[in-house]
């Protein structure tokens, strides 16, 4: 766990995202956010104490509608809005006292891995960036993804997908499901490593205010967003890792992604999507902090 941090609110758009601030001392800032209903301490714990100890500070959010963010109804992922979010974040990086805003540095994971992509093509003056088991290409993904339900656990997801979205529009709650079930149920995902998630994020059941759920309508589209696509317009060094038995968002899109950046490096790693979380811990935090320390220290 992080030796000293303190909480800290930025705008975004017509409402806060609430962040947690480790303070560093090298002037170098890493951008730290989850994928989706993953909140910042479950997300970021992990490497963000890593990254802090060795000099960085980590300015770790929730992406609104999820955590201790503003933002209603709840559990909604609204993909421009999230990018938004990131774009505020780095907006609030760079007004910390102990930052520089020429060394600044995304990092997500799974969806938010994605959304590193897409921020990092847009935003020219990150001084890194490094998309941990990135969503790269949901096209692909999203196929996988619907092997690994059955029949009838499909049909009902789409069916509340379609219910939730056409509920929003009428002004009601939103219908939610698990992120994450076995084979059979309705959830967000059901693929052979999704359950990995509670060991991996929250190993002793610490993170009690953490909602696993999301609403449905994320199920119509996931397979529309292709973040990797932009990978071509990144112009600062990116770093991919990626997990060769990844079955939740794949390891080759976000190879592809990386070979098509001009400045990428990638890292392979043994095991499924939350491996860096795991047995690939140790790997998977020695490689970025060296990635970080040659580029934004």
């Amino acid at each position: 766990m992080p030796r000293k941090r303190e909480k800290v609110r930025f705008t975004s758009g017509d409402t806060t995202c609430a962040a947690w601030h480790y303070p560093g001392t090298n002037g170098g800032c890493v951008i730290m956010a989850g994928g989706t209903s993953v909140t910042k301490e479950p997300a970021t714990d992990l490497f963000a104490a890593r990254f802090n100890d060795a000099g960085f500070a980590v300015l770790a959010f929730d992406h609104r509608r999820f955590g201790e963010s503003g933002g209603a109804p709840r559990q909604i992922v609204r993909i421009d809005e999230q990018i938004g979010d990131w774009q505020a974040a780095i907006a609030c990086a760079a007004g910390l006292p102990d930052v520089d805003p020429e060394r600044i540095a995304a990092w997500g994971f799974s969806l938010a891995g994605g959304h590193v992509l897409r921020v990092a093509a847009d935003h020219p003056r990150l001084a890194c960036a490094i998309a941990q088991t990135p969503l790269a290409d949901g096209r692909a993904a999203a196929p996988n993804a619907l092997r690994s339900m059955t029949p009838l656990a499909a049909l009902r997801l789409v069916g509340r997908a379609v219910a939730d979205v056409l509920g929003g529009l009428l002004g009601r709650p939103p219908l939610l499901v698990p992120t994450a079930g076995a084979r059979g149920e309705v959830a967000s995902l059901t693929t052979p490593d999704a359950m990995d998630g509670d060991r991996a994020l929250d190993p002793d059941g610490r993170h009690t205010d953490w909602e696993r759920t999301v609403a449905a309508r994320i199920a119509l589209q996931i397979g529309g967003y292709r973040p990797g696509l932009h990978a071509s317009r990144i112009g600062c060094p990116l770093l991919v890792v990626v997990c060769d038995e990844d079955r939740s968002v794949l390891a080759e899109p976000g190879v592809r992604a990386a070979d098509n950046a001009p400045r990428s490096e990638v890292v392979r790693l043994p095991g499924s999507h939350y491996a860096p979380f795991l047995e690939a811990h140790e790997q998977a935090v020695a490689a970025e902090v060296s990635f970080l320390e040659k580029h934004l220290a």
